[in-house]
């Protein structure tokens, strides 16, 4: 595909190239820098940089914040363009001050018609939309994230005592999180 893209739109396409390698090599963004990587377009933007960098160190928190608000796809089961481009905007919506929610949005929307499947844009679009209402509404997502793990994990450890016979100690635990009716993302790249 012949994309060609300027100013930081093409940072963001570079930065989601370094993360989709770095997770393609099982290796930190940093490791990727510090070899031979490739990209679509050079020479790799300071920006660039920045995201990838950024958004590959605080993976662990976004990708809680990517589980919490995809209660019915595991971010195994994402598109791999999907999933390094959710990060990517993430990190941009929680750790860069001076872009605005919706820009990064828009530009992650169209990283996905570039980059992802026919229906990458509207997975995008729509989980980047949930995690930007909880931003306005004031909620600190990293730690609801948090929470909604440790709520996860203590349903798991329930519907596994009564697979084994045993009752879970409560009744309210072991009962399904209502579905918020996301739509399914694309398949495995």
């Amino acid at each position: 595909m012949s994309t060609h893209f300027g100013g930081r739109t093409l940072a963001r396409s570079q930065a989601l190239q370094l993360l989709f390698q770095a997770e393609a090599n099982s290796r930190a963004v940093l490791s990727v820098l510090d070899g031979d990587y490739a990209l679509s377009e050079g020479p790799l933007d300071d920006y660039a940089r920045r995201l990838a960098l950024g958004a590959d160190e605080a993976r662990p928190e976004i990708d809680a914040v990517i589980s919490a608000r995809s209660a019915s796809w595991s971010i195994s089961r994402m598109n791999g363009v999907d999933r390094n481009l959710l990060r990517l905007a993430i990190y941009e919506m929680l750790y860069v001050d001076d872009v605005d929610v919706a820009i990064t949005i828009d530009e992650c929307v169209e990283l996905a018609k570039a980059y992802g499947t026919d229906e990458s844009s509207r997975f995008v679009n729509g989980l980047l939309g949930r995690v930007a209402d909880d931003l306005e509404a004031g909620v600190d997502v990293i730690a609801a994230a948090r929470a909604e793990a440790e709520r996860r994990e203590e349903e798991a450890r329930a519907a596994q005592a009564a697979a084994a016979g045993d009752e879970p100690a409560d009744a309210e635990a072991a009962a399904p999180a209502p579905s918020d009716g996301e739509d399914a993302p694309a398949g495995d790249a």
